[in-house]
């Protein structure tokens, strides 16, 4: 168990490859041509607006690459334990292929979000170890990640109890 919580914490978040100057310029044209109305902003204020939205944007990422290696705060990081591989992270989020790599590989197209360990049971009378994690994915579970993960740690027995917000108590 303790194997697998060193091999599974790391930073929660995808390190893609970030085309700034594409998604520069998807800001500035979205800012300029809304989907409803007229344009709330003028054209040199969509360009300044957009320039610092990328600023912003290459800031982060920066920052996440920064202290990818050593950043271990989400206890479940499925980039960890099934790493995205470096061609398809130079390709970028939207990509198709990325995206198809990630249902079959992970089942959910993003990182989880908000992982966090829940606190422990008393298991001084058992022989076991447990971790019971919670957890949101953006689209879909992440089973496919989990039947993968009982290959490679078949000690171990992993099970997913998915809660939607819609469903009666």
């Amino acid at each position: 168990m303790a194997a697998f919580s060193a091999a599974a914490a790391g930073p929660g978040e995808i390190p893609w490859h970030l085309d700034l100057d594409r998604m520069e310029e998807d800001w500035r044209l979205q800012l300029l041509a809304p989907v409803e109305g007229p344009p709330a902003i003028s054209p040199t204020g969509a360009r300044l607006l957009a320039r610092r939205l990328r600023d912003a944007a290459g800031a982060n990422q920066a920052a996440l690459l920064a202290r990818a290696a050593t950043d271990r705060r989400c206890p479940f990081d499925l980039h960890r334990l099934l790493p995205i591989p470096q061609t398809l992270l130079r390709r970028g989020p939207d990509d198709v292929e990325a995206r198809a790599w990630l249902r079959r590989r992970w089942g959910t197209l993003r990182a989880l979000r908000q992982v966090r360990a829940l606190p422990a049971e008393d298991r001084r009378l058992t022989r076991s170890g447990r971790i019971e994690l919670e957890f949101f994915a953006a689209d879909w579970s992440p089973w496919q990640a989990l039947r993968r993960l009982r290959h490679a740690w078949p000690a171990l027995i992993f099970d997913l109890r998915p809660v939607y917000d819609d469903a009666p108590p």
